[in-house]
């Protein structure tokens, strides 16, 4: 009997220390591409490529008037035009580093390039 109360003493311990994973906590995995469901973005108050924005990982990095990491948007805006928009499109699924900098910004390999370049002209929207 006693052995029986050890076992289960100790089985009793191990299940409340056992971690739960948090599914919360920041990793360097990268987040699955944002769904945004905006069937009429003026009606929902939001621009289409902001809301991708707020969704994705980009404001850990980037603000829209000051430098955080990286540049702001619209610095981005200011220096590059409406031409750039497939470039810049795919510098935010490839990553890259050097034109602001040396701290490269992360790949966003799971992003499609239709929700990029809708995020891309949006930030084309502020410039000064």
């Amino acid at each position: 009997m006693k052995k029986y109360l050890v076992i289960c003493g100790v089985l009793a311990l191990i299940a409340c220390n056992k971690k739960e994973s948090n599914p919360n906590m920041d990793s360097n995995v990268m987040k699955e591409e944002p769904v945004v469901k905006v069937v009429d973005s003026a009606a929902a108050g939001k621009n289409e490529g902001l809301a991708l924005i707020e969704g994705a990982d980009c404001l850990t990095c980037h603000k829209v008037d000051a430098r955080l990491v990286g540049p702001s948007y619209q610095e981005v805006a200011d220096k590059y035009t409406e031409g750039d928009l497939d470039m810049l499109a795919n510098k935010i699924i490839e990553g890259g580093k050097g034109n602001w900098g040396e701290i490269p910004m992360t790949p966003h390999t799971g992003m499609s390039k239709e929700n990029a370049k809708k995020m891309v002209e949006y930030i084309m929207t502020l410039k000064k």
